[in-house]
């Protein structure tokens, strides 16, 4: 049996919610769920990730998208989400097909239980021929535990469902080498290495929370696990298919050739950093294979973290090199670095070998991943090991 081609896309709110009168447009709708249906008819499986239930719900409560703090945002969302759903039910059963709602929060992608889960839910509505409708679960979440913009979001999604493509569909028509204000901006119909173009992506949409800057983080995690992401103005006909098959212009960006598994890809591909440590060049340099990263090796570390959460591991110089799942919490690892001479089962009251990430739970960032910048607290030159942070 051959599988069906699976495509996650993303719409920003702009397209969905008219930005004077923060009501539903349903004339785009109406042409996005049209083209998803052509798409099922010719057998491919369909994940949407929508914005715009903040956007839908701020006239209810008589808030501006200038004038909304974080709560009133949160009763926004609870708001607007049933306005969203409803539009795209009422615009759904025109074209015969059902509609799911997903509420996803950051523990969902960074806990691989409830990651695994929420991946079995998506694809069992796959198998019954239901349409998911993913979002960020906004009437709960606060600063420090969300996912923070619907582009990542959805490109964790399509890493945790295995998608062939990643279609974000915005207010401009792909990616530009400055800003497209610049007369001497050039369009950019191919790119291998986003990290190229970070440079000429600052801003941010009105109703949206994340300008090109998100979409090309959230194209690295989809290229790293194989997805294409292709980046298109949403206001057309036939908006997805139309991109799919190069029919009108778009950015499209390429995955790696030889993308991570699924198990490497999660734990490489973090929407939060939960805790680091710093790790001797030469250390640095010889991991890989089945070298795990051992007590002796930390230098230092920060964050609040628990054992299994995913650690950024940092050279002396502060650039990142890998990332990999601990075998300690924080305050078990701030013991074990800050009394090297003594054993760690008679400081920790359990037999341990003492291996801070072990081999099989790293994975080496060789170039192919955006770095994230070594906190504050991480000193940038080699110093003696200390439990710092």
């Amino acid at each position: 049996m051959t599988q069906k081609r699976t495509i996650v896309v993303k719409i920003g709110s702009a397209l969905l919610a008219n930005q004077e009168l923060l009501t539903p447009r349903y004339g785009f709708l109406q042409r996005l769920l049209e083209d998803i249906a052509q798409l099922r008819a010719e057998g491919t499986s369909v994940i949407l990730c929508s914005s715009g239930s903040v956007a839908l719900g701020l006239r209810i409560i008589g808030e501006t998208p200038q004038s909304a703090g974080v709560s009133d945002k949160q009763a926004a969302a609870a708001c607007g989400m049933p306005l969203l759903l409803n539009a795209y039910k009422q615009v759904g059963h025109e074209f015969g097909f059902e509609i799911a709602q997903v509420l996803l929060t950051l523990g969902d992608f960074e806990d691989h239980r409830r990651f695994l889960n929420t991946r079995n839910t998506v694809h069992r509505l796959l198998e019954s021929n239901v349409v998911p409708i993913v979002n960020e679960n906004d009437t709960i979440t606060t600063e420090e535990i969300r996912v923070g913009d619907n582009d990542r979001l959805a490109a964790k999604v399509a890493q945790m469902v295995g998608a062939d493509d990643f279609v974000i569909l915005t207010g401009v028509d792909g990616l530009y080498d400055r800003n497209p204000d610049d007369p001497e901006a050039r369009f950019v119909p191919e790119v291998e290495d986003v990290g190229l173009y970070m440079d000429a992506t600052k801003g941010k949409s009105t109703l949206g929370t994340g300008g090109m800057e998100t979409k090309l983080l959230a194209a690295n995690m989809a290229q790293e696990a194989g997805v294409t992401t292709w980046i298109a103005q949403g206001e057309a006909d036939r908006p997805v298919s139309n991109v799919l098959n190069g029919m009108r212009r778009s950015t499209k960006i390429l995955p790696h050739p030889n993308p991570l598994s699924g198990w490497d890809s999660w734990i490489a591909n973090r929407l939060q950093m939960a805790g680091s440590i710093v790790i001797a060049d030469a250390t640095a340099s010889a991991l890989g294979g089945d070298r795990p990263i051992r007590r002796s090796d930390v230098i230092s570390m920060t964050g609040d973290f628990t054992r299994g959460d995913v650690l950024h591991i940092y050279d002396s110089k502060g650039i990142e090199r890998a990332r990999g799942l601990s075998d300690f919490t924080s305050e078990e690892l701030r013991v074990l670095i800050g009394n090297p001479d003594t054993q760690a089962e008679q400081l920790l009251g359990y037999r341990t070998k003492g291996e801070v990430i072990r081999s099989a739970n790293l994975v080496m960032l060789d170039n192919r991943h955006l770095l994230w910048d070594a906190p504050d607290e991480i000193a940038s030159t080699e110093e003696p090991r200390s439990a710092a942070g």
